[in-house]
């Protein structure tokens, strides 16, 4: 293992954003949250049965495409909604719709609260440019380069794959590896020399999927065993573990 707790022969570090760089996943699930349970509620009346930020995020939303979380989470429910458009307003039930209240309420809760990185989070990603890996970020989010500035942490990062690049270029959404992928490509490294950090479900099946040297399962959310099942090669609470067992 390297001085970063990664195997011998990895030459760049793919990292998702929000859980593993910066502290925004719960301002997600908060934001589905009031998204999912206005809708359930107006819906199902005396039958209302809430979204549960940690299980139902989790299993259902968590790494994915906006619309992507939107079907299936309703799936889960037996509910289907028409598509919509891209543009559609935040209050038509549609699944563009329901995407698009769940980003405003993120953007708002963001503006309030401001983003913070996690410490650990940028000390192991500073520890691997100076190590001279590649770097990128990956992520789902539409948001992806504001946060990152927000968080002051943009400048770490040399390629960028995120929700907006994804929609341009026809990426598929994780699980699917096709972010990854595209990422690794452009820094020129293939995937068996490349390592996905993750912290969703469906990132740790995308590292799987795309036959990464090594995936990393950052443990923000009580789910260890989940991770591992899922592809997770090794699993952490906190990135700078790696840098303290390396040492």
């Amino acid at each position: 293992m390297t001085k970063l707790g990664l195997p011998d022969g990895i030459r760049a570090c793919l990292f998702d954003m929000d859980g593993v760089l910066t502290q925004t996943a719960t301002v997600h699930a908060a934001a589905w949250k009031e998204t999912f349970d206005a809708f359930l509620r107006r819906r199902d009346g005396a039958l209302f049965r809430p979204f549960d930020a940690v299980a139902d995020y989790d299993e259902y939303v968590d790494g994915m495409p906006r619309a992507d979380g939107v079907r299936s989470f309703l799936a889960s429910r037996g509910i289907h909604l028409p598509e919509g458009d891209d543009d559609d307003p935040p209050d038509r039930d549609t699944v563009h719709g329901l995407g698009n209240r769940k980003n405003a309420l993120v953007l708002r809760k963001i503006k309030e609260l401001g983003v913070r990185a996690y410490p650990g989070s940028v000390r192991y990603a500073e520890a691997a440019r100076a190590a001279g890996l590649r770097r990128a970020v990956v992520s789902s989010s539409a948001n992806c380069h504001d946060v990152l500035v927000a968080a002051g942490i943009d400048a770490l990062f040399e390629v960028r794959v995120d929700g907006v690049v994804a929609a341009e270029r026809h990426l598929a959404g994780k699980p699917a590896p096709d972010t990854f992928l595209a990422a690794a490509h452009a820094l020129g490294v293939p995937p068996g020399q490349a390592t996905v950090f993750e912290d969703a479900l469906a990132g740790m099946e995308a590292g799987r999927a795309g036959r990464f040297g090594f995936v990393v399962g950052v443990n923000r959310a009580h789910q260890a065993e989940a991770l591992r099942r899922h592809g997770a090669d090794v699993v952490v609470d906190d990135l700078a573990e790696l840098l303290e067992d390396a040492s």
